[in-house]
């Protein structure tokens, strides 16, 4: 069984959209998904540095069931922007409302957080902020120059909303230069309505390819969760669709219903479907394709950039 444990000690708002969805009877999770409960001593340490920064994480907000084991290593994802999303997503466990003012002092402290628990990849994202006039663009890359500037070292991955109707927006983040910038799909262009409302597919797909356009020594990342109701040959589709986006790194991972209030899981995808996903993708051309029930966009996010150089590194040997 898997053990996913709220640790969120604080009441959530929540959008009644998604507050009053009826309930669903949650499907019994396969023996192929397990986690460890986070109890160890590292967990604890990565907790202490997350909390007297004053930081949130997505690890903790969205439920994440990796977080034992990737806080046991010192590895976090910072949401920046607040804990409140301006979406309803019917997926995600993040909370939605009404959100508060950006804090001005987080990219500091999001860069002393970094410093301190001697990152050398750090993974930023941020809750959807349809309220600001850049979408938060401008924060992010704020975030980038603060842990630039304290650990120059450090290699920076960002995690952004799809800055749907902020012109400009992606601009001033591709300027900051993050190592790789990541938008998910979440999943596949059928099940927008339902599961993703305030988001367009073919704008997500376009701000990918615009990043590639404006910088392509940027590496692109786009995940997406299965066992939503897909087709398989949607998934392949979808595949396409990025690499058309000249898309590097895509992640494939199991939905997990939050709570009985969220959409339901229609299906739990084998460890071999997820293998054969991954197969396809990298005989689409993705440098690099992560596939596994437990696979989320910032799980061995490390490891997987040091593959992606590899890679990308072997493939213009290659073409040379």
């Amino acid at each position: 069984m898997v053990t996913v444990l709220d640790l969120n000690d604080r009441p959530r708002a929540r959008h009644p959209e998604k507050a009053h969805r009826p309930d669903q009877e949650v499907l019994r999770k396969p023996d192929w998904i397990r986690v460890k409960a986070p109890v160890s001593r590292g967990y604890q340490e990565t907790r202490d540095i997350v909390k007297s920064h004053k930081l949130v994480t997505v690890c903790e907000e969205a439920g994440c069931p990796n977080i034992g084991e990737c806080w046991e290593k010192k590895h976090a994802t910072f949401m920046i922007l607040g804990e409140i999303c301006t979406r309803a997503c019917a997926f995600c466990n993040v909370a939605t409302g009404i959100p508060t003012a950006v804090d001005p002092n987080e990219p500091e402290s999001v860069a002393k957080a970094v410093a301190q628990m001697g990152l050398t990849h750090v993974v930023i994202t941020s809750v959807d902020r349809d309220d600001l006039a850049d979408g938060g663009a401008q924060h992010f890359a704020d975030v980038i120059h603060a842990i630039r500037r304290l650990t120059p070292l450090t290699t920076i991955e960002i995690l952004t909303p799809d800055f749907l109707r902020k012109e400009g927006a992606l601009e001033i983040v591709v300027a900051a230069r993050p190592d790789v910038f990541n938008h998910n799909l979440e999943t596949v262009p059928s099940n927008y309505l339902t599961v993703r409302p305030g988001a367009r597919y073919f704008h997500s797909i376009r701000l990918l390819q615009r990043v590639k356009e404006l910088d392509p020594s940027i590496f692109t990342k786009s995940g997406i969760m299965v066992g939503l109701g897909e087709e398989r040959h949607e998934v392949l589709q979808l595949m396409d669709d990025l690499r058309t986006a000249n898309v590097d790194f895509m992640t494939i991972g199991q939905y997990l219903q939050p709570t009985k209030k969220h959409h339901p899981v229609k299906k739990f995808v084998t460890p071999d479907e997820f293998e054969s996903y991954a197969t396809v993708g990298k005989s689409k051309g993705f440098l690099l394709v992560a596939s596994s029930p437990l696979t989320r966009s910032s799980h061995h996010a490390g490891d997987d950039f040091a593959k992606l150089r590899a890679a990308r590194e072997a493939r213009l040997a290659k073409s040379a």
